[in-house]
């Protein structure tokens, strides 16, 4: 029987065949037996773990990288002369994904608008610039997937302009008359495309108003259209969610005497979790974990369930909520309320005194929340030492909760987890739906014991389903890829920062590279540099741990209400623990790597959306302050310009190339910077600089500065915080003079 071939034959059988290949091509080649199927699998998931090989669709692969001469891709928005541009949908490799220009549609067909799906011949594209090879495609429409065209939305601007919202769209769409469906000045509308030439502007036709520029659901609204987020349920699923009622005792166990409670923000609909901790004899602590039994309310393959997996999770705007699930189950019967009783899922774990659990036990059961507490209320009764007069509850309830916070606290630090200190901000809205203030969103005490106590149990959730020998919808974060690794050290040496070498980085390097420059100027440089060179979290019926946490098992347990993946767990659990109904189906079990593929998509969808709306908000806010200075960081440097935060607001915007002082600009990647040849300025990450605002776009949310400050010279540079030695001069990178044409 001949052997399995090494990885690197492997790698390199893949690399040098046209198109994509499966494993039978593999075995073929190699000679392999069906006996060696299962080997040439887990080799295969290796390569692919490592990124030396990409999934291509249906348990085919390609090197990493390049595309297939044919794929599925969606459009994404136009280029300059109207032309559709377009990215493959199912990209897994490094960096944005490829960009495919769509070729014009035949004539007489209509023109390919946002969020169509096609699929598309591909042949590469010359490349204007270094080191980008394969990643420009030309594509040409073999087949439209979507049932309907596309769609545009955008601000109608009489007579004949619509101006997309998306900013990723160059150009304008016309709008004929007799099409425009009686839309007003700045209306924002959704239009469909027409049958257009092949040349000018691409004809639409307005199909739907949606309100004005400015109106207080006008940003979330584009948002949800811009990214296809489903809004309405289907007439099935609100009748099912309208059927429900509470859950009997049964064969549940009675918590209803147990003084859970749930901690949330104050502006919190919904209550999913509920927690309980009191000392144990043993000198450690017994901790309950309550979450709702959204599965004895949405059951496999139901109209619930369907509308759900579709969903994948809730989406949270400033001024509105786009639930998983209908409200009559999201702020109803899955909703934790004081003084009710609900059905419930729960964990039971023991934890000594160091933190560690020793202990844990699964149950269904039937819980009534003794208080709706606020992470506020309980970390001001913490403080005061009062909670018993201040929260109505028994004596030493809260206490209990932050004595065992503590206790895992030091067992999350001896674990060495990455603790990135990046701030946030929260867009306060008046009545209105106006921004009426940009807030640091704090960070209490009382929402890490939450979080603590969450990780305890989805760590515990992972466990039992491996003891069951029960599918389980892991949340992994894989380790930072080499290749971003070796740009972190490169970046890190200019600094006198080192790492251990590759193959043996563990979160606590990381943390204690964060812990050396903590309160000094380069802080937000190292953690925003950091922050980078992550992988993306996601979700996955094979376990490959959780890097940032450093945990080696872990799933998604106590947020069913909001996340589809947690109700699978759930479902998983009730069938390995034969605890009744809302069990999981063989063939969802049989599905799980597809339906991992999805909800990791919607999670993606989802914080895309979030990030989008607050942008918009922001430039909403700022769009009468057009003229004024701000202090500013920066907090991205490319070849094109630099990315900058406003301090006060936490509103980001560009700064381009031709706003920046006269110079010869080399971009110096591996520092982050960008360096005047002339000047011998410089302009680095996380650097503080004074900026103008020169244009603000609510209807994109773009915001555009201009430099004020002289950048310093390289001398005044912040040093790092030991062992400092003159910074290496920039590395050779992309020269641009300001100004010039960027081809």
């Amino acid at each position: 029987m001949p052997d399995l071939p090494s990885r690197e034959s492997l790698r390199r059988f893949i690399a040098d065949s046209p198109g994509r290949v499966g494993k039978r091509e593999i075995a073929r080649h190699f000679k392999l037996g069906p006996e060696q199927k299962e080997a040439l699998r887990g080799l295969l998931r290796s390569l692919q773990h490592d990124g030396e090989v990409a999934p291509a669709g249906h348990r085919r692969f390609t090197p990493p990288g390049r595309l297939p001469d044919a794929c599925v891709v969606v459009v994404t928005g136009t280029d300059r002369d109207g032309d559709p541009v377009a990215k493959p949908v199912d990209w897994q490799g490094e960096g944005p994904a490829p960009v495919v220009f769509m070729q014009p549609e035949r004539r007489g067909l209509p023109a390919l608008a946002p969020g169509e799906r096609v699929l598309a011949r591909l042949t590469p594209l010359a490349n204007t610039r270094p080191g980008q090879t394969g990643l420009r495609y030309e594509g040409r429409t073999l087949k439209r997937l979507t049932d309907e065209p596309g769609r545009i939305l955008g601000v109608f601007r009489p007579p004949d302009r619509l101006l997309p919202t998306d900013r990723r769209a160059k150009a304008e769409w016309r709008i004929p008359a007799g099409e425009t469906l009686d839309a007003e000045h700045d209306e924002i509308v959704l239009a469909s495309p027409l049958p257009s030439s092949t040349y000018g502007l691409k004809n639409a036709r307005i199909v739907e108003r949606l309100g004005r520029v400015g109106d207080a659901r006008s940003v979330s609204l584009i948002c949800i259209h811009t990214l296809g987020i489903p809004v309405e349920f289907s007439p099935d699923a609100l009748a099912e969610a309208k059927r429900a009622r509470g859950a009997a005792l049964g064969r549940r166990t009675d918590l209803r005497d147990l003084p859970l409670v749930t901690i949330d923000g104050a502006d919190a609909r919904d209550f999913d979790d509920a927690v309980y901790a009191e000392p144990a004899e043993s000198g450690g602590f017994r901790l309950v974990v309550a979450i709702a039994d959204v599965a004895h309310y949405v059951r496999p393959d139901s109209a619930l369930d369907r509308d759900a997996r579709v969903r994948g999770n809730s989406v949270y705007f400033p001024d509105r909520v786009v639930p998983m699930l209908p409200e009559a189950l999201s702020n109803g019967w899955c909703s934790l309320k004081p003084h009710e009783p609900r059905g419930c899922l729960f964990v039971e774990m023991q934890i000594d005194a160091e933190g560690r659990k020793t202990a844990h036990r699964f149950g269904r059961g039937l819980m009534q929340s003794a208080a709706r507490l606020t992470y506020e209320q309980v970390q001001q009764a913490h403080d005061a030492h009062d909670a018993h007069d201040m929260l109505g509850l028994g004596e030493g309830r809260i206490e209990a909760l932050y004595a065992a916070f503590r206790a895992l606290l030091g067992a999350r630090s001896r674990r060495g987890t990455l603790e990135l200190d990046l701030p946030e901000r929260k867009v306060v809205l008046d009545e209105a739906g106006q921004v009426a203030a940009i807030a640091p969103r704090p960070r209490l005490d009382s929402h890490k014991l939450i979080e603590e106590f969450m990780v305890l149990a989805n760590v515990a959730a992972a466990e039992e389903l491996e003891r069951l020998r029960q599918p389980a919808m892991y949340r992994i974060h894989a380790p930072p890829t080499e290749e971003k690794l070796d740009a972190l050290r490169g970046f890190l040496a200019t600094l006198d920062i080192s790492l251990p070498p590759g193959g043996t980085i563990h979160p606590r390097d990381l943390d204690r590279v964060l812990a050396r420059v903590a309160g000094t100027d380069l802080a937000p440089m190292v953690n925003e540099t950091i922050l980078r060179s992550q992988s993306q979290a996601a979700y996955h019926p094979e376990n490959i741990g959780h890097f940032g946490l450093a945990l080696t098992r872990y799933a998604h347990f106590t947020s069913p209400i909001r996340r589809y993946a947690d109700l699978l767990v759930h479902r998983a659990l009730i069938r390995g623990l034969k605890l009744g109904l809302g069990a999981l189906s063989e063939p969802e079990a049989t599905a799980f790597e597809d339906i991992a593929e999805r909800i990791s998509g919607t999670e993606r969808r989802a914080a895309l959306a979030e990030r989008d709306a607050v942008d918009r908000y922001l430039s909403a806010y700022m769009a009468d302050k057009v003229g004024a200075s701000f202090a500013a960081r920066i907090s991205g440097v490319t070849r094109f310009g630099l990315f900058v935060t406003v301090l006060d607001s936490g509103a980001n915007g560009l700064i381009p190339l031709s706003s920046l002082p006269d110079d010869f600009w080399i971009h110096d990647e591996a520092g982050q910077a960008l360096h005047g040849r002339r000047t011998r300025q410089t302009y680095r990450l996380a650097q503080l600089i004074t900026v103008r605002l020169t244009e603000a776009s609510p209807v994109t949310g773009g915001l555009l500065f201009a430099a004020q400050d002289r950048p310093p010279s390289a001398a005044d540079t912040p040093s790092p915080p030991a062992r400092h030695k003159p910074a290496p001069g920039p590395t050779p990178g992309r020269q641009q003079r300001r100004g010039a044409p960027r081809r």
